[in-house]
Parts: C-alpha cells; structure tokens; sequence
C-alpha cells in the first residue's frame, strides 16, 4: 500500500510576513550595532592586514566558514590577497599552507569552536599575526588574538535563538567593512578591479581597447575620392561595415560614406550614376585612435548617433574600423 504523502504545513501570510520584517529589523539592528563598537582596534586590523607580505588566510567553521569563504573573496577582488583554508582540514596537513609571511583572520560568534581553537597555539608558534571575528571578547579566540573585532549580536533572528543569523550577517558586515577600509588604503581604484574580473561586464569595459575589436588590413573598407559611385557601393557591401571610408593618396581619412547616407540619396531621387565618392562622403568623419577604450567607441556612436567609427593613427592615416557591432560581440554594450 502506498504511503501518503505528508500534509504540508498550514501556511499563513501575515505571520509569514511577521517573522520576514522582524528577521530584517533584527539583522539590520546587528549590523547596526558595529557602528558603536568598532574603534582602535579595527584600524589596528587594517595597519596589521597592510604590512602582511604574504596573505590573509580566512578560517571558520560551520556557517562562520561560508561567511569566511565570501570575505575571503572579497578580499583577494579588492586588493588584498586572500584565501580560506577549512579548520578541520588545517589539522590534518594544511596548516603547512600557513607561512610565517600570512596572517590569519579566525572567524567564530563563540569563539570556542574546537576545529579552531586547537590549531591557535600552532599559529601562534609560527609568529603568524592572528585577527578575530568574534561575538565573545572573553573567548579563547579572542585570548590567543593579537587584534579582537567585537562582532557579538544581542539575539539571532531564529526564533529558537539557535541558528546563525544575526551573527553571520555582522560577521559579514565587519569583513566587507575590512575589504573597504583596505581597499580605500591601498588606493585601488576600478582600472584595478576590472584587472580582478576581466570575464565581467566592468572588466571589460575597462581592459578592452579599440584595438583589440577593430577591423584592419583588407578588412577596412575604404576608396579614393575619385571613386565612382559604383565602385564606392561594391566596397562598402563587400566589407559589411554598413560604412565605408574615403582616404587621400597618403591614406589619410578624409570622408566617410554610410547606409543612412546612401538612403538619405535614394530618398531625394536623385541620379547617383555620376557621382564620386569626393561628391558623396561626409568631410571630417568621427575619429578613434586605436589606444582608446571600447566603451569610449561606444560613448562617440551614441552621441553622434552612428554606427561606425574610424581608427586613424597619430597622423590621421586610417588603420582600422569598428562598429557597433563589433562592440555588442565583445559586450563592451
């Protein structure tokens, strides 16, 4: 016989919503609350994280070791390198990954996590700089630490008062204070970020030059200005530009002849068999050098309103072109 499957539990909403605001209230009141309490000693931790010529190891266990992993991270993005190395693993033969050079930052609200406090008098035999993140300043954490950063919380947000919560979340809040305080010490600036994420939106915006997304060689379209219309036509449709450019005998831009331009023409009803591409091209075109970001291509299309751009070297001479679809391939827009 089947078994039936459990009734799930009578759902009401205003309760629902009731436990929502206050988990908010009580979280937003921990975090809160480190604005009184942090002083000397955070400055401390970031003179101390600033002089370390090697990395901050990030340690915790439990929910205060996925707290950890995150401030980890942030840390290594915004300049300071890091990483996070597991308690329980340390005693069993990581621990050789700690130099002498690191300094460790140990994460506990307790401050009494037996994975961690058995390791503390090892690293500090080592002569690493120990930091912690705790909610107890009389722990044992907080007894073998150099620096102590209070991060203790009047109550979770778990009914019971049992689950991390309140206590992660300031936790987090103090290691993303630490994150910002260094990276505002160090001078690290976005150029510096994008460096960090060169797959993100940011990283390519910053990092990605004209150069890198320019058409060159045979791939330019480009005719002389005695060029007849015909011939203007077959190269602009062969190079799938949607523009071409008119250049001197030295190979200087001096016109640029466009889709919008040719359907402006055909609108007038004009006969365009007798023109050139001198009669025909718009005279000082819109202009990049190759050193240019992409995102400043992208900023001139928009102004202008256009969809191609010119590259010329210092001279003027034409070396490339880019377009706005070459911008949306790379996701620089």
């Amino acid at each position: 016989m089947p078994s039936s499957s459990p009734t799930p539990p009578v759902v009401d909403p205003a309760a629902m919503l009731a436990r929502a605001r206050a988990t908010f209230d009580i979280e937003a009141e921990a975090v809160l609350g480190l604005k009184a309490r942090v002083g000397d000693s955070f400055v401390d931790a970031v003179r101390k994280i600033l002089e370390v010529r090697g990395r901050v190891v990030v340690m915790g266990m439990g929910k205060s070791g996925h707290v950890g992993r995150k401030i980890a991270a942030t840390l290594a993005s915004t300049g300071t390198p890091a990483m996070f190395v597991h308690p329980a693993e340390a005693s069993h033969g990581d621990l050789g990954m700690i130099k002498a050079v690191d300094l460790v930052l140990a994460i506990s609200n307790s401050g009494e996590v037996e994975e961690l406090t058995v390791i503390l008098p090892v690293v500090k035999r080592q002569g690493v700089p120990l930091i912690a993140i705790t909610g107890r300043a009389d722990s044992t954490l907080a007894r073998h630490a150099d620096i102590v950063l209070d991060a203790g919380v009047a109550k979770e947000a778990c009914p019971l008062n049992l689950a991390p919560t309140a206590s992660t979340t300031a936790q987090m809040a103090m290691g993303d204070a630490l994150a910002v305080a260094l990276l505002d010490a160090r001078g690290f600036g976005s150029e510096d970020f994008a460096r960090s994420h060169p797959g993100g939106a940011l990283g390519r915006k910053l990092l990605t030059h004209v150069s890198d997304l320019m058409r060159t060689g045979a791939d330019v379209p480009r005719v002389a200005p005695g060029a007849s219309f015909s011939e203007l036509m077959r190269e602009m449709s062969s190079k799938g530009l949607g523009a071409t450019a008119v250049v001197d005998a030295e190979g200087r831009a001096i016109g640029i002849f466009t889709d919008g331009d040719l359907r402006r023409r055909v609108e007038t009803g004009g006969d365009l068999r007798g023109l050139t591409a001198a009669d025909v091209m718009h005279r000082g075109p819109r202009t990049l050098r190759a050193d240019a970001l992409g995102v400043e291509a992208a900023e001139l299309m928009e102004q202008h309103r256009i969809t191609s751009v010119l590259v010329v070297d210092a001279e003027g001479l034409l070396i490339g072109a880019l377009s706005i679809n070459d911008l949306m391939r790379a996701k620089v827009i």
